[in-house]
């Protein structure tokens, strides 16, 4: 009689068991799989705790570890008492093992979505993913992965592809939200000179008039930064009402200077007196 013999593969990633991440994530694991059983079907140590390149880095500190928990609503029915418990229990354990845990859950049936999409945040799990307890849900489609057949759709292209104009455009808008944020740096010094000197701080638009007509004028505060105060509210005022909707880098970089210097003196100022 031939004997049947079945050869477990080898796994596709080496696994990081001398780092410390690693163990406190593989002895979180184990308590939630002996606490939930089959309900939770695989648990993945990712991010930067098992990338290549920063498996070295243990040393950096106040880093996040990563875990991803994959729960079974196929066979299971998850009502929202259900949710709520695993929430707790789940934070429970991760307390009494690591605050820096992150954990992150996701059902069966999205983790099947996103693999049929061929979705770039779950190709990277499923590309960097240590297998910490897995019920042969996570590795297959690892090896799946590494051997090329889980390939992204072309709408998960388009649907990636169409985030891109908007996130350059989005770039644009954090410039200029923080033009706006150096003109209330400058707005907050100017009020605090004022109050150092016995003035009432009045409405934005009547700082850069006032700081003109009492500091300036008793030779306080250089003339120039009455005209700066001007500027920085004109401009903010023009963001504000989309009279301007266009920064350049170059342009911010002379504002974020400006507005340093400006605090800066404001500073030197308050100090002497």
């Amino acid at each position: 009689m031939v004997d049947f013999v079945l050869k477990k593969p080898q796994s596709v990633r080496d696994l990081p068991l001398h780092t410390e991440d690693f163990k406190r994530a593989k002895a979180f694991a184990e308590e939630v799989q002996k606490e939930f059983g089959n309900f939770v079907r695989s648990i993945i140590l990712f991010g930067s705790s098992v990338r290549p390149g920063d498996l070295a880095k243990e040393s950096m500190q106040g880093k996040d570890i990563d875990v991803l928990i994959l729960i079974d609503d196929l066979s299971l029915e998850l009502t929202a008492e259900t949710s709520q418990s695993y929430r707790v229990i789940v934070q429970a354990i991760a307390a009494r093992h690591s605050k820096l845990l992150h954990i992150t859950t996701m059902k069966l049936t999205n983790f099947w979505d996103y693999l049929k999409s061929g979705d770039p945040i779950m190709i990277n799990m499923l590309r960097d993913g240590i297998i910490l307890t897995d019920s042969g849900i996570f590795a297959p489609m690892q090896k799946l992965l590494y051997q090329g057949r889980i390939r992204p759709t072309q709408e998960a292209v388009w649907i990636y592809f169409s985030k891109a104009p908007l996130t350059i455009k989005n770039s644009q808008w954090h410039i200029l939200q923080a033009m706006v944020d150096l003109y209330w740096a400058v707005i907050d010094a100017s009020h605090a000179i004022l109050m150092q000197y016995g003035h009432m701080p009045p409405s934005p638009s009547q700082v850069a008039g006032l700081l003109r007509r009492t500091l300036c004028k008793q030779g306080v505060l250089p003339a120039k930064y009455a005209d700066e105060m001007n500027e920085f509210y004109t401009t903010a005022k023009k963001i504000l009402h989309r009279e301007v909707s266009w920064i350049s880098g170059k342009e911010y970089d002379q504002y974020l200077k400006r507005a340093q210097q400006f605090v800066k003196t404001i500073e030197d100022i308050i100090g002497r007196k």
